[in-house]
This record gives C-alpha cells, sequence and structure tokens, in this order.
C-alpha cells in the first residue's frame, strides 16, 4: 500500500469535495447559461461553452493519469485543484463568450487531472474489497450533485450575480485542497523516467480534434468538422508511431490492451453511449410525445439518479461474493433491458414507463461502472494504476461524447425524413419545446413526427445497449478468481 492510511476517512470528504465540485458544475453551468449568454452575447457560440470544458477533460484524463504514476497523485491532484479553481475565477470575470469558452477550456484541464487522479487515490487508499464501498459513495455525490445543480443555479441567477455559478467553486475547492495537504501522505518515490512529452501532445491533439468533429458533425457535415478529422487521422497516426518508439509511452499499448482493460473499458464506452442518449432524449420524448409537464420529464430522468446509487451500494456490498465479473454481467443485461422499456414507449403511454426504463438503466450502470473501474485498478500494479484508472475515465467521457453526436444525428434525420413528409427541424423544435416561435404543425401531427424520430433514436439506443454483454462476457474469468482469492 502506498498510502499511510491513519487519516483514510479524511482524505475521502476531500475527494468527494473535489468530485462534488466537477459533478456540480456541469448542471449549475446548465442551468444559468441562458441568463449569461444573453449578457455576454455571441449566442452562436453557445454549445461551445459546454464543448471546450468535455474536450480538455477528456483529452488530458489519459496525461494526468500517466503523471500520477511518475511524480505521485498528491501533486497532480493538487494541480488539478489550482487550475480548476484559478480557470472558475477568471470565468465568473467572463467579459464575452470567447474568453468564456477560453476560461472553460482551462477548467476542463483542472478536471481532468481531479477526476482520474482522485479515483487512483482510493484505489491506493483501500483494497479491491472495501473499494467498493467508498466508490458507492462517489457515485451518490454525482447523483446529488445532478439534483442540487439545477436548484443552485436558479438560485444564484435570481439573488446574485452571475459569477457566483463559478466563484462557489472556491471555498469547496480550497477545502478539498487542505484536506489533501494535511492528510494525503506518499511514500517517496524515485521513479526517473522520461516523460512522452511528444506523446501527451500527439495523443492531446488528436482527441480534442476528434471532439471538434464530433460537435460540429451533431448538427450537419461541415468544412469545419471534415477538417478536424482529418487532424484527428494524422496526429492519430503520428501518436501511434511515437507510442511505438517512445522509452515510457504516455499510453502504454501493452496495458490499455490488457484483455481485462480493455473489455471493461469497451463495455463502460457503450454503456455512457446509451446513458448519454437517455438524459438527452427521455426528458424531450416525455415533454413532447407524452405531452407531459417538464416536472414529470424530470421525475422520469430523475429515476436514473435513484437507481445508480442503488446500483453501485449493492455491487459494492456483494462482488467480494459474487465476483466482479459476474456483476459486471447482470449490470450488462439491465441496461439495455431498460432501453427496451423506452423502445415500448407510444404516444398513449405512462410516464411510469418511461421513469422505469430510466431507473432500470440507472440500476444496471451502478453495477457496471463500479466493477469495470475495480476490475481495470486490480489488474495493473501500483506504478500503472493511475493510467489504468484515467483509461477508464477516459472510456466514459469518449462514450458520451460519441453518444450525444451519433444519436443527436440520428434525431436530426428522423425529423427531416417522416412518413407524412412534414419535416421539422432541431432550431423549430428548440422553439418548441421552448414554448416560443410558431407552431409548424398541428400538435397530434407534431407528436407522431417526434414519435417516430426518438423512437428511431431509442432504438439505435439499444443496439449500443445490447452491445456492452459481449464486451463484459470477454471479460477473462480465470484472472477475476484470483483477483477476488487475493481479497477474501
Amino acid at each position: 500500500m502506498s498510502q499511510k492510511t491513519s487519516h483514510r476517512g479524511l482524505v475521502v470528504v476531500a475527494i468527494m469535495a473535489s468530485m462534488a465540485m466537477i459533478a456540480i458544475e456541469a448542471t449549475i453551468v446548465s442551468t444559468a447559461m441562458p441568463q449569461i449568454a444573453a449578457q455576454l452575447g455571441q449566442i452562436n457560440l453557445y454549445s461551445w461553452v459546454f464543448s471546450s470544458f468535455l474536450l480538455t477533460q477528456t483529452a488530458t484524463t489519459v496525461v494526468f493519469g500517466k503523471l500520477a504514476d511518475i511524480y505521485g497523485r498528491k501533486p497532480m491532484i493538487l494541480l488539478g485543484i489550482g487550475l480548476f479553481l484559478f480557470a472558475s475565477v477568471l470565468a465568473g470575470f467572463a467579459w464575452s463568450m470567447p474568453s468564456m469558452i477560453a476560461f472553460r477550456l482551462l477548467q476542463g484541464i483542472g478536471a481532468g487531472s481531479i477526476q482520474p487522479v482522485a479515483m487512483t487515490v482510493v484505489a491506493d487508499l483501500f483494497p479491491g474489497n472495501q473499494r467498493g464501498k467508498v466508490q458507492g459513495y462517489l457515485a451518490s455525490v454525482w447523483a446529488l450533485s445532478a439534483v442540487v445543480g439545477p436548484l443552485l443555479g436558479s438560485l444564484i441567477i435570481h439573488n446574485l450575480p452571475w459569477a457566483w455559478v463559478f466563484w462557489i467553486n472556491v471555498p469547496v475547492g480550497l477545502l478539498a485542497a487542505l484536506g489533501f495537504i494535511l492528510f494525503l501522505h506518499e511514500e517517496k518515490r524515485s521513479r526517473m523516467v522520461a516523460v512522452d512529452v511528444l506523446g501527451a501532445a500527439l495523443f492531446a491533439i488528436s482527441i480534442s480534434s476528434l471532439m471538434i468533429a464530433l460537435t460540429e458533425m451533431e448538427s450537419a457535415v461541415s468544412g469545419q468538422a471534415i477538417a478536424a478529422l482529418v487532424v484527428f487521422i494524422v496526429t492519430l497516426a503520428a501518436f501511434i508511431w511515437q507510442e511505438r518508439r517512445a522509452e515510457a509511452p504516455m499510453v502504454a499499448p501493452d496495458l490499455w490492451l490488457k484483455r481485462p482493460i480493455a473489455f471493461a473499458n469497451l463495455a463502460v464506452f457503450f454503456a455512457s453511449m446509451s446513458i448519454m442518449g437517455l438524459t438527452t432524449f427521455l426528458p424531450m420524448y416525455v415533454q413532447t410525445v407524452l405531452n407531459r409537464s417538464p416536472l414529470v420529464a424530470g421525475f422520469a430522468l430523475t429515476m436514473l439518479l435513484l437507481g445508480w446509487p442503488c446500483g453501485a451500494t449493492i455491487a459494492s456490498r456483494q462482488f467480494a461474493r459474487f465476483g466482479l465479473r459476474s456483476i459486471m454481467i447482470a449490470g450488462s443485461v439491465c441496461i439495455p433491458a431498460g432501453t427496451c422499456l423506452l423502445v415500448l414507449l407510444t404516444p398513449s403511454s405512462s410516464a411510469v414507463l418511461a421513469g422505469a426504463g430510466s431507473l432500470v438503466m440507472g440500476f444496471g450502470m451502478g453495477l457496471l461502472n463500479i466493477c469495470a473501474l475495480i476490475l481495470t485498478q486490480e489488474s495493473v500494479n501500483w506504478s500503472e494504476r493511475g493510467s489504468a484508472t484515467a483509461s477508464n475515465v477516459f472510456s466514459r467521457n469518449l462514450g458520451s461524447t460519441l453518444g450525444a453526436a451519433v444519436l443527436g444525428a440520428v434525431l436530426t434525420y428522423g425529423l427531416a425524413h417522416t412518413a407524412s413528409g412534414q419535416a421539422i427541424t432541431p432550431e423549430q423544435l428548440r422553439a418548441l419545446l421552448n414554448g416560443t416561435g410558431a407552431v409548424v404543425t398541428s400538435a397530434e401531427e407534431l407528436r407522431l413526427v417526434l414519435q417516430h424520430a426518438l423512437h428511431s433514436t431509442f432504438l439505435v439506443m439499444l443496439v449500443t445497449a445490447v452491445l456492452i454483454v459481449p464486451a463484459c462476457l470477454f471479460v477473462p474469468r480465470p484472472l477475476e478468481r484470483r483477483e477476488m482469492q487475493q481479497e477474501t
């Protein structure tokens, strides 16, 4: 064990605070951004306020995971917190949309360090048979943040300057940093390893280009998207060449291609694609096709946040008994089962059916995510644990991004190609959801068009969710047995 464990509980509190800072940032900014954009102008750049954060977070996750293996967890997580807080302060002073996007880019770099390194610290402090319980606490932090964030964002917008949406991170981040400084004690390790700077740069450019291409293609294929895709292909080829010749590669192929890690990450990738479809399109279906209030739509989605921590808690208590692989397979079955309930939705369905699908998918995600993470961490030794954890977080983030792009394209195609020939553009749909703009067709015709488009989206979600099952089945059984014997 590489950490002194006398203050493990206080370190976990610091980890939960740092993770809450990232988790609540997504929902609180989403709630407040319309009012912020109205003041800053340049609404055409609105989506980049969110895309920029995710872009740098995903691109730097693997880099910081590797650096944590070389220089230690404590310096990297403190660096991440420092960058995140510095960018949060600057974002509160943003004077235009381009400046806001720049500060969000910097915020994403900080988040790219905090999330994987914090999870790695948990793996260092707790053996596998205790780690699941702590990961369950972290899952609850994300669930609670998803509920509290919108409420907090609304309160700030109506009672304080919008800058406090970002500045509220400062006291939380400082307390988390103080906790790490005082209570996280690492053994001194001297590792003379050459940092693969070129590999890190090529990886960041390659993933950033892919993210830009996916973001630009959400609405239509454009010249910018094609250019970004070309950059991605060229830099990816250069990155692979660099990693094959580097003495200490930033992304070690022998680690990423280990069978437990490869298939656990593949399962998480497909699961994240499916969950992104749920969170993006289920509220739209409930509001438009089922003709229910935003409150009912929010309740249906909240069932995901109820099922997720429940699944995580059960997994954390039972995986030592049944094994990581078995619980992962159970989770992989639950996710497509929940998606099937969404596919069965019709305009006359009850919102309860939508909530049930959300609940089952969330429960499956709770079972799968924790076991995949622990299996990934237990497949390597201390010196590679940061990189392995980062690979899991990276797969999750990339799956979410690709899911948003692919499923968004399916919805757009469905809205433009209907049986009745009555097409609805994304702009018209947005206006209808917001209660603005002219109604382009009757309510019944609109519901039929949306039913057709969203049903196609749920079908693609189901195909994606089904792919989780073979990924989990390919997780090797013998390795998992040895791990469970060592833990018990």
